[in-house]
């Protein structure tokens, strides 16, 4: 059949599944938004190239499968390139489409080219792999290579560039192939080893289940959860993985921010850890809590990328493949004799209940009469709708709320790796697209971390998303004014840079956009306005006036819950 390269394109990637692409469409890409509109793709685009290769990024996440963002040639790729290096560190599949002028443009010696730059080359360090369709009939090639590499091994982007010489040109080719056809799908692991790990499972003490982030972005939780009931065991989750997994919520707690997890940490003697890199979060596996109790205990990792095993931590039983082939390995080995539950299990469920229900319990009151960040997390937490999606950005507001979260969300995107403000909104919009629009969105943010891409809010009125967005304000950068004091004390410097108008409000903001805006001052009356939000059915952005020096762990700067534990996230270094 005779097709045009852009067609090509949307027909190699519908057959892995893609169907949404993000994106500022030029003359490099119109007509591929005509054709992906008229084949029944989602069509999304942002008003900052930025925010499209978030959104691309959180839909991969949501929903298991690579991303799909375009840039313009010149500026608008550049712009783009801060959410490729945000995509490499965080891990995450997305396919970066940049455009380019014609290759008898771009190769002539000339001086003042319009919208041009050297592209590929800028960004070779940001991606997995990058090529240009210099040719037509290299347009299936390229596209399943990239395909194959943002897959295999750790996820990760790549880029692709499209001259616009080829964007209109014909190829002659048969249907596009199944995925099966030209790449590994979902390997699993080595027999041996599986035996192996099975064996340790049986024979173990405390098995426990150490579960990150790859977990939720492969759609894997029923899984994980069939593995944990065979086991018998709990599930502690790592910082980057704290989405609950429907059906185990109750035996899992989270590493560091939980006594309970912190004390099977020390109790474990076989740990079977899936969708993680074992990375500085969870301190490697060596130092903080894995230093005390039995510490000659077993590791077992499944992990895809053959190269990771090891580098952080011995591992004794690596299982290299696809987590979603791998763990119904491990279940298939244990169905005919499932472990009894732990003898602690109920215990630790029952401690880990009562944490939660003294965190809400604590006196809120603040010397100013704004909200106390606690009290803004707690009680919009709870309000949380069960089945809705937990977005979080911020400093200070999503260290708050590692201790104070009083839900279980069973889907949660924050940008924890690279550590990157302003990722929330973009984030909020792509999963919200990956869900269908069908679920709950509640995005929690703090105000300096909102402004980032607040212009995305028109995004979220035209496609009537259903997301609440809860500001915390404190009219400040928190965790830099946190920085100033421990730097030079308390009132020593003017803090400069870190403190702004005082007179923005996110809720106006939120009308002129076309959405809903509400302002609530007092903590308790919180989740009922989130209520009536989400009863509305239209998007809404809630300002709430929070206690800027509480925020910031008080005047010594010492009050931030857990702060002494996050720090030893930075143990290798100063900071």
């Amino acid at each position: 059949m005779s097709v045009k390269v852009y067609e090509r394109i949307l027909e190699l990637f519908e057959a892995e599944g893609i169907k949404a692409i993000f994106g500022i469409p030029d003359p490099n890409f119109v007509h591929m938004f005509v054709a992906a509109e008229k084949r029944g793709w989602t069509v999304v685009t942002p008003h900052h190239e930025l925010a499209a290769g978030m959104m691309a990024e959180a839909y991969a996440r949501m929903n298991g499968t690579p991303a799909v963002c375009i840039s313009t040639l010149g500026p608008g790729i550049a712009l783009n390139a801060g959410s490729m290096m945000n995509s490499l560190v965080e891990n995450s599949p997305v396919i970066y489409i940049g455009g380019q002028r014609a290759r008898i443009t771009e190769r002539r010696v000339r001086r003042g080219r319009i919208q041009f730059i050297q592209q590929e080359a800028l960004f070779k360090n940001s991606v997995k792999w990058s090529a240009s369709i210099e040719y037509a009939n290299q347009t299936d090639e390229i596209i399943r290579q990239a395909l194959r590499v943002c897959q295999s091994g750790t996820p990760g982007p790549v880029y692709i560039e499209y001259p616009s010489n080829v964007i209109l040109e014909d190829l002659d080719v048969p249907p596009a192939l199944p995925p099966s056809s030209y790449r590994l799908v979902e390997p699993g692991a080595d027999g041996d080893m599986v035996a192996k790990a099975i064996e340790l499972i049986k024979t173990a003490e405390c098995p426990v289940l150490l579960v990150g982030h790859a977990v939720q972005c492969t759609r894997s939780g029923q899984k994980v959860r069939e593995l944990a009931e065979l086991m018998g065991c709990p599930i502690v989750q790592t910082s980057g993985g704290t989405a609950f997994i429907e059906g185990v919520e109750d035996r899992t707690f989270p590493y560091m921010f939980s006594e309970v997890a912190n004390e099977i940490v020390t109790m474990s003697d076989v740990v079977v850890a899936i969708g993680t890199e074992i990375g500085e979060p969870v301190h490697y596996g060596v130092g903080m809590y894995w230093k005390e109790g039995k510490v000659d205990r077993k590791w077992v990792y499944v992990e895809l990328d053959a190269e990771a095993i090891g580098q952080n931590r011995p591992i004794d039983v690596p299982l290299v493949g696809d987590l979603r082939k791998v763990v119904p390995q491990l279940s298939a080995g244990l169905k005919d004799s499932p472990r009894a539950e732990h003898a602690e299990l109920a215990r630790w469920i029952e401690e880990d209940k009562q944490r939660l229900i003294a965190l809400a319990e604590q006196d809120f009151s603040t010397p100013s009469g704004r909200v106390h960040t606690g009290q803004w997390v707690i009680e919009a937490t709870k309000a949380m709708p069960e089945d809705a999606i937990h977005v979080r950005d911020g400093g200070c507001t999503v260290i708050f709320t590692w201790t104070y979260l009083q839900s279980k969300p069973r889907d949660v995107i924050w940008n924890q790796n690279f550590g990157c403000l302003g990722t929330g909104l973009p984030y909020a919009v792509g999963a919200s697209i990956a869900d269908g629009g069908k679920r709950p969105v509640l995005f929690t943010t703090s105000d300096s971390a909102f402004l980032y891409h607040i212009a995305e809010l028109e995004v979220v009125q035209r496609f009537n998303l259903p997301m609440v967005i809860v500001v915390a304000v404190d009219n400040a950068w928190g965790l830099e004014v946190g920085v100033y004091k421990r730097t030079f004390g308390h009132g020593n410097t003017t803090e400069p840079g870190v403190h702004w108008s005082k007179n923005v409000r996110f809720d106006e903001i939120a009308k002129g956009h076309g959405c809903e805006g509400m302002y609530v001052e007092k903590g308790e009356d919180l989740g009922a306005a989130i209520n009536a939000a989400f009863a509305s059915g239209k998007p809404t952005v809630i300002h709430v006036p929070i206690d800027p020096v509480v925020n910031h762990g008080g005047n010594e700067n010492k009050d931030t819950p857990n702060y002494d534990r996050f720090r030893t996230w930075y143990a290798e270094g100063q900071q």
